[in-house]
């Protein structure tokens, strides 16, 4: 898909009238048509009326119709995405990676949020298909693999977190085991031996697969895995300092916090620091994501890189190409885990 880009467009003031088309035709000595094919990047015509009609659209102010432009070709030129929420800090990322790259070949995202629901996702992508979107982003949806099978049939879908394969359907997923498995071993490799872990919504496959990263790298290394250092979480930051008041309330031996998210690990700090636990000379903390605000938090948060923002750039360059009629052709990047000042080496006798 080609994008082109006339001369820097000057803005009409109020009450002025619209330019067209025709306008701009005879003003550059073209026909309409030649205009019309220039800016949609199909015309073959010399240098010399480009630059006139480009010099035109800039002296009048013309400013190209995209709906119009796309339903001359069957197309609306705007593609629904449906997240989960749009506060959260890290689809927040993945959401502009998608704006940024649907923009760069004059795609509009229409964002809509599913609130973790699948009645709701099932309302939000009605939504999206009566205003006509020429396709469908879900970012971690809860619908069901046939339900996504059944909606690429009518048109294409890429799909976040999970392993799909079917006709003008692509998807993307993040290996969220590995990324755990290496935590919980930076922790081990530290001298922990009582890592608590703050789960997921264990509605996410994401957590499940975290939370089996975890198991699975006390198991290799012989480490029992004790139910009571396994704690229930949402996500949220409030249930990351509610996780830690629990374990601190039944006085559960603790030396580190692997904590599912960020936002739960950040929680989790401010509840270590309410009760004059020092980060990280008595309790390691480590997350997962790695948010922008970790970097920025006391002391910086050690965490699993996962790429939000490339993530919606991928799931992006994957509707341009189901788009396109191409085969998409991406893979989401392997986890890596970011050291930082949250994480010290055990301490305990």
């Amino acid at each position: 898909m080609t994008r082109r880009s006339p001369s820097a467009v000057q803005l009409r003031s109020p009450g002025e009238p619209i330019v067209t088309i025709g306008m701009v035709a005879r003003a550059a000595g073209v026909s309409p048509s030649t205009v019309s094919r220039i800016l949609n990047g199909s015309a073959v015509v010399s240098a010399d009326k480009v630059q006139a009609v480009e010099q035109a659209i800039a002296r009048l102010g013309y400013v190209p119709n995209p709906v119009a432009r796309g339903l001359a070709g069957g197309r609306t030129l705007s593609v629904g995405v449906v997240t989960q929420t749009l506060d959260s800090p890290f689809y927040g990322a993945a959401l502009r990676g998608i704006e940024v790259e649907l923009q760069a070949i004059d795609y509009t995202p229409l964002f809509i949020s599913g609130q973790w629901n699948e009645h709701e996702e099932q309302r939000s992508i009605s939504v999206l298909r009566a205003r006509r979107v020429d396709g469908i982003i879900a970012i971690d949806a809860r619908l069901s693999d046939d339900a996504l099978i059944e909606l690429a049939k009518e048109l294409p879908v890429v799909v976040t977190g999970r392993n799909l394969e079917a006709p003008h359907l692509a998807s993307l997923r993040f290996d969220n085991f590995s990324g755990a498995r290496e935590a919980t071993d930076y922790l081990l490799d530290l001298g922990h031996r009582r890592i608590a872990f703050i789960a997921g919504d264990p509605a996410h496959q994401d957590a499940l697969e975290r939370q089996r990263g975890y198991l699975h790298a006390l198991a290799a290394r012989g480490v029992p895995a004790d139910e009571a250092l396994l704690i229930p979480g949402d996500y949220r930051e409030s249930s990351g300092a509610v996780a830690v008041e629990r374990l601190l309330q039944q006085r559960t031996e603790f030396t580190a916090v692997f904590a599912a998210n960020d936002q739960m690990a950040l929680g989790a700090m401010l509840g270590l620091y309410k009760h004059r636990v020092r980060v990280p000379q008595q309790v390691s903390v480590v997350g997962f994501d790695d948010l922008q605000a970790g970097q920025f938090s006391t002391p910086p948060l050690t965490s699993v890189h996962q790429p939000s923002y490339e993530m919606g750039q991928l799931a992006a360059r994957a509707m341009a190409a189901l788009l396109d009629g191409r085969p998409p052709h991406l893979a989401m990047p392997a986890p890596r885990l970011i050291v930082r000042e949250s994480a010290a080496p055990c301490r305990a006798g």
